[in-house]
């Protein structure tokens, strides 16, 4: 997904020399092509993030469309003041952008992960959330950036979890804060995913079988409309997410379906605590429950006659 959103930004910056790029030092490898292609549209800021954001705050004023770019333990984290004060409270076109969001930076401890971001920006005004899963995904939520004269905050991790699509959702069909359907089914529970979880939402509903997944590329705005007919038939909605349970999509669906629904909500993803052991991310996924091993579980201990069929050992 890193590679085709440094396609996407490189194709954009040639055909508009309003697109700016700002990074805090890092992502080179990442960006080569880019400052091959329009390198007087890129620009290190160095290590300053706070300042890259008031940078990004008077270039968009100044009519050009910037694009932030950091981990996300630092873009959106670090800099959230600055997020709040200088670009959301003008609403101004500026897109930032969260890289490694959730564990994927397993080895390099809690202050490289990122499991807060989503609830820190979805209670500050005039920020659009996008959490694509894929790379198609990602293409739907840069063109909608494109297209909206406001900020918003694009997450994505650094892992590579595979494609949930087979080509890139049509905006004229799928309006900005939809849900998108990517399997079917009758079972008496659905699963909603988003970002990185999507593709263990659907490895497990295709091992139980018959269980509908929806994915949420958007968490702000988000068709609380379309969340309650869809959990109509349904006695439990499932959330899955790389993300904490505290916040997140799990807590917006919750929220929304607490309103009139008297659909259950089961909230799947990162306890409100700590990365407390190191080792790679499918280790650290596994102790945050997030393995599929762990969903599997989780899914079995509420619905043992549906899931009884499924053994252990299913791997990502």
């Amino acid at each position: 997904m890193r590679a085709a959103f440094s396609r996407l930004l490189t194709q954009a910056a040639q055909r508009d020399a309003r697109i700016l790029l700002l990074t805090g030092d890092h992502g080179y490898a990442l960006f080569d092509e880019f400052r091959r292609a329009v390198p007087d549209q890129f620009i290190n800021c160095g290590v300053a993030e706070q300042n890259m954001v008031g940078v990004a705050a008077g270039l968009a004023m100044a009519g050009f469309r910037p694009i932030v770019y950091g981990l996300s333990a630092f873009v959106p984290i670090r800099v959230l003041e600055q997020i709040k004060l200088d670009v959301c409270y003008a609403n101004l076109p500026v897109c930032f952008v969260g890289d490694g969001a959730g564990v994927v930076y397993a080895q390099l401890g809690t202050s490289h992960q990122s499991t807060e971001d989503i609830a820190a920006l979805r209670a500050v005004p005039n920020i659009d959330i996008q959490s694509p899963s894929d790379k198609f995904e990602l293409e739907y939520c840069f063109s909608a950036f494109l297209d909206t004269n406001k900020p918003i905050y694009l997450r994505f991790g650094k892992s590579d979890c595979g494609d949930i699509h087979d080509a890139a959702p049509i905006a004229a069909n799928v309006p900005k804060g939809d849900l998108i359907q990517v399997r079917s089914g009758a079972a008496p529970f659905a699963f909603v995913a988003t970002g990185s979880m999507v593709s263990r939402a659907v490895q497990l509903a295709d091992a139980i079988g018959g269980v509908p997944v929806w994915s949420a590329p958007y968490l702000e705005p988000f068709n609380r409309t379309q969340l309650h007919r869809i959990s109509t038939p349904f006695e439990r909605i499932f959330t899955f997410e790389e993300h904490s349970t505290r916040g997140g999509l799990g807590s917006l669906v919750a929220e929304v379906l607490s309103e009139s629904s008297v659909t259950r909500v089961t909230r799947i993803g990162i306890d409100n605590r700590f990365s407390e052991t190191c080792g790679n991310y499918a280790h650290l996924m596994e102790r945050h429950g997030l393995g599929i091993d762990s969903l599997r579980a989780q899914v079995a201990k509420l619905y043992p006659a549906i899931t009884a069929k499924l053994s252990s050992g299913m791997s990502i």
